[in-house]
């Protein structure tokens, strides 16, 4: 039966490619003559109630309301993306009433999630989104193709989105001056970058770009993976079969995948040749099992026919009936200097060609890491696979470099000013974490204040390794069992198996080879006399069940309520593990075979159940499908190797709450000294989340310029921990964070001195303030917040900067950016007049007060050094509400204590006195100041925004200069 409302709907917004328009005209102009009715808006707001799932109008809304929620050009709007102002813009424009909003609103909520964050040199505006949907092929297919797969409208509207923000600020294919961008993406460790660049490279090859070079990765294995990928949800079938009949064996001789399960039903299918459909056709130069190889026909088949052979190759005549050529290939030597020398055979049609070359996992391989102090005068030395990429792009001045890392510290150290590398002069992309993805905040309780406590995620996810645990391995083991029993449980009960097909246990304690036959061997013993079968291993296994995973079972998934009944398949999950006669796997570097073992092949195996003993092989690009046990005791200092272990971030549905990390909490390095690999990975977790959160601070245009470029980046750089470097020493570059400029937002230093003599010295500089407060304690919250008791004072801005230039710092460069912004508000009349100054007051019976040089009492809170000299958070959330408010940087109404004292040129600064261990007490009764740290956190005001300035300045530093100031700062006789 044919749906006339769907299609005269479809008809409609089709006509509504450059935004919302008047619905009900276009609808009466484009309705058939005999369905009248369908333009009644009353019909289409009953159809919208009373949809069910599958419902092919409401999913056609869902797309395009979430497309225009998401744009983040809407020259028809100026409301920003993702808010109910946007959404509220288009139904106006739509000529919606309140009755058909709220059923839409009910049926498609508005999707606020967070977009990509982009820095970029410069706008561009070639890539429109009108370009964009006139040539879409490869695009529509794989956005179909995601569909299918059950991406739901928002995560296709998504990734839409940031594969658009990559392509916009590529050349123009056709452009009549050769120019190649270079930029980078960032994304989360396996958080689906793959999907982005599949989707970059379709739309690039839709707008014109005919050679795609993939830079697959250091392994054959993980070359073979991502060409799979692109066969499948893009290349497609035809492309692949190029003329061959899939119903006659001989003709399929040398396709590859005639042995992969999912051959041809997952591939997508263009319904035909391209090229006989009014699109052109895609040419694979290496395939699955294949490597770029030498072309044995010569190189014809990256020559390019011309249609108007008086023309470039660029231009539209020639460029858009062209086929395009996409090979995938290792980041290996000798496979590159095939690919440059038949390049160099093309002679100066190359000069012609829009190339695009996607560099994954852009930090590994490709990075020049040569010393620069060892080069010759005035030339660069570079390493093979960084001087090769470096030849590739030289020979192919229209090629565009995109780099995809979860781990960018080493790219944004690339010399700027080296014109041949691959530092992303042009833009730096930063992907929204994707839903249901599981990453840092579930395994890290970032926001805690009390050290000593356990927060949510650690006691959920964590099992600590101590010296009095033991080592925990056989209980790791029992676990990726009882794990293994539980998907199966609920596979049975109602869950989709889908995300069960696999599952996996990874552990990574060395990355000597040696030491993992070792390990495997011992595992494989502890495992086969585990008992399992006996009434000691299910007993054992019972009391795990219980002690955890009970305990912390997501209650929206089935989990048994006794061991009894999860027994079953405790039987069948360890027939599945014991499958192929071990239930160990060793994956580690020594030859490309290792990685080529049927049991880890998770494309081609039906069920790959296994324990993985492994090193680095295992820590970068490889995807452990299922992973849900992983037991981790391996040291590094190098910040971007240590993320890039994190192997247990990824997507776990149905099966999030099962999710262990057993983890070395006094793990020794050196002769006497231990480290917390757990804190390890959360501090450079802060690192990763502070880069991201700076990059979206400075993201928006001021005045129509950007704050930043990319060469402005390196300085937003954070290292926590003082033996964890952002990335190795010699993939740094040198360059220096001058000043911080941030009204409005909280800022807490946390670099406090330790030795007792500075220790003293500030708390002496304080004194003038402390002076300063009242003696009796004001009540401070918002409305419907929490209160909490404070001695208040205000003090000026000159008095406390006159404090602020004093104070001692265990690492001076965390403070000096922020105090160059106070002081250049000082120099500026009408920004700040003064501060007001809160010292909480602790209520509880356990409460520590103390007098602190005569003055008096406060509550000293007590904090430890979680990260070298730096202490973790030192506030209480419950400060940070009033204390905006205060310093006038939140709307929401305060008590009347708060109110009273808001002021337009008013900042706020919370006093935090706070201890390491028991302090000493002088014989006036006040706490020695040898023992106290006086940490704070202020709110500058709105008022000390400046529209002319942007929020951060830099200074680069000569990579010839050894040692360079932090901060150069105008005397002001303070």
């Amino acid at each position: 039966m044919t749906d006339h409302l769907f299609n005269l709907h479809g008809d409609v917004l089709a006509a509504m490619r450059r935004g919302p328009k008047h619905f009900t005209k276009l609808a009466f102009v484009l309705s058939e003559a005999d369905e009248p009715a369908d333009t009644e808006l009353s019909h289409f707001r009953d159809r919208i109630i009373a949809a069910g799932p599958g419902d092919e109008l409401t999913a056609l809304w869902h797309r395009t309301l979430t497309g225009w929620d998401l744009a983040e050009q809407a020259d028809w709007s100026a409301a920003p993306p993702r808010t109910d102002e946007r959404r509220a813009d288009t139904y106006t424009r739509l000529g919606f009433g309140t009755d058909l909003r709220k059923a839409l609103d009910h049926a498609v909520p508005v999707f606020k999630e967070p977009g990509p964050t982009i820095i970029s040199r410069t706008p561009t505006s070639w890539y429109s989104r009108d370009v964009a949907a006139a040539r879409s092929f490869y695009w529509k297919s794989y956005e179909q193709l995601l569909r299918r797969k059950g991406w739901s409208d928002a995560a296709v509207s998504s990734l839409d989105e940031a594969s658009h923000a990559v392509v916009e600020r590529l050349a123009d294919p056709t452009r009549a001056e050769a120019y190649g961008a270079r930029g980078l993406v960032v994304g989360y460790v396996q958080s689906g970058k793959t999907a982005n660049f599949t989707g970059v490279t379709a739309k690039a090859i839709d707008a014109g770009y005919r050679l795609v070079i993939v830079l697959g990765g250091t392994l054959n294995l993980l070359r073979g993976q991502t060409q799979r990928r692109l066969d499948m949800e893009l290349i497609g079938q035809e492309n692949i079969l190029r003329g061959a009949d899939p119903s006659d064996p001989d003709a399929l001789i040398d396709i590859d995948y005639q042995d992969d399960e999912d051959w041809p039903a997952k591939f997508v299918s263009h319904g035909g040749r391209p090229s006989t459909r009014g699109a052109f056709d895609i040419e694979r130069l290496t395939t699955r099992d294949d490597d770029y190889k030498s072309l044995a026909t010569g190189i014809r088949a990256l020559e390019f026919d011309k249609q108007v052979r008086t023309q470039p190759l660029h231009a539209p005549d020639n460029l858009h009936r062209a086929a395009a050529r996409v090979m995938v290939v290792k980041k290996n030597k000798s496979v590159l200097a095939k690919l440059i020398k038949d390049l160099k055979k093309i002679g100066p049609l190359l000069s012609e060609i829009p190339a695009l070359i996607i560099d994954d996992e852009s930090d590994q391989a490709s990075v020049n890491t040569t010393d620069p102090k060892k080069w010759e005068e005035g030339k660069v030395a570079r390493t093979a696979i960084n001087s090769q990429i470096s030849q590739l792009l030289g020979l192919l001045p229209r090629a565009q470099y995109v780099g995809y890392t979860a781990t960018p510290f080493a790219n944004v150290f690339v010399d700027p000013g080296d014109g041949e590398d691959i530092f992303p002069r042009d833009f730096l992309i930063s992907l929204p974490r994707p839903t249901g993805y599981m990453g840092v905040q579930d395994f890290h309780d970032l926001d805690r204040t009390d050290d000593s406590a356990t927060g949510t995620a650690e006691e959920s996810h964590i099992r600590g390794i101590y010296e009095d645990t033991g080592d925990r391995l056989q209980e790791a083991l029992d676990a990726f069992l009882l794990t293994g029993a539980l998907k199966l449980y609920r596979a049975a009960n109602g869950v989709p198996d889908g995300p069960f097909r696999h599952h996996t246990m990874l552990v990574h304690e060395s990355v000597r080879m040696a030491e993992h036959a070792s390990l495997a061997l011992r595992i494989s013993s502890l495992w086969h006399e585990a008992a399992y079968t006996s009434q000691e291993g299910h007993d054992r296994l019972a009391a795990l069940l219980d002690s955890d995973f009970q305990r912390f079972a997501d209650d929206g998934l089935p989990t048994p309520t006794s061991y009894e009944d999860l027994k079953p398949h405790v039987f069948r999950a360890r027939q599945l593990i014991n499958s192929g006669g071990t239930p160990v796997i060793v994956v580690n570097g020594d030859t490309e075979r290792d990685y080529a073992q049927p049991d880890l092949d998770f494309d081609r195996t039906p069920n790959v159940w296994k324990i993985l003993v492994g090193g680095t092989k295992l820590s970068r690009g490889f995807t452990v499908e299922g992973l849900t046990v992983t037991y981790y005791r391996r040291k590094t200092q190098q910040a971007d190797t240590l993320m890039q272990m994190g192997r247990w971030f990824g997507f776990r549905p149905g099966y999030r709450d099962l999710v262990r990390l057993y983890i070395g909490r006094e793990e020794p390095m050196g002769k006497s000294k231990t480290v917390d690999l757990y804190e390890a990975f959360e501090a450079i977790c802060r690192d990763e989340e502070h880069f991201r959160a700076e990059l979206a601070r400075y993201a928006p245009l001021v005045d129509g310029r950007p704050q930043v470029t990319p060469a402005q980046i390196p300085p937003l750089v954070a290292q926590h921990l003082p033996w964890v470097k952002p990335s190795a020493r010699n993939k740094m570059f040198n360059a220096e964070l001058v000043e911080v400029r941030s009204p409005g937002v909280w800022e807490e230093p946390t670099a406090y001195p330790d030795d007792p003599d500075s220790l003293r010295h500030n708390t002496e500089c304080w004194a003038p303030v402390l002076g300063a407060l009242s003696s009796a304690p004001l009540s401070l919250g918002l409305d419907g917040g929490p209160r909490y008791d404070a001695r208040v004072g205000t003090v000026s801005h000159e008095e406390l900067l006159k404090v602020l230039c004093d104070l001692r710092w265990s690492v001076p460069a965390q403070f000096s950016p922020h105090l160059e912004f106070l002081l250049d508000a000082g120099r500026e009349g009408g920004t700040i007049d003064d501060w007001i100054v809160i010292a909480p007051l602790q209520t509880s019976t356990r409460r520590n007060e103390t007098r602190i040089l005569g003055h008096g009492p406060f509550s000293v809170a007590r904090r430890t050094r979680r990260r070298g000299p730096l202490f973790g958070a030192i506030r209480d959330p419950k400060h940070v509400a009033a204390a905006k408010r205060l310093a006038g940087a939140s709307k929401v109404t305060g008590n009347a204590a708060v109110e009273q004292n808001v002021r337009p040129r008013r900042g706020a600064l919370v006093l935090y006195p706070v201890v390491e261990s028991e302090a000493r007490i002088v014989s006036d009764g006040s706490v020695d100041p040898r023992d106290l740290v006086m940490a704070f956190a202020f709110v500058a005001p709105p008022s000390t925004a400046r529209g002319d300035r942007p929020l951060v300045r830099f200074r680069a530093i000569d990579s010839t200069r050894a040692e360079a100031a932090i901060i150069n700062r105008d005397d002001m006789g303070l």
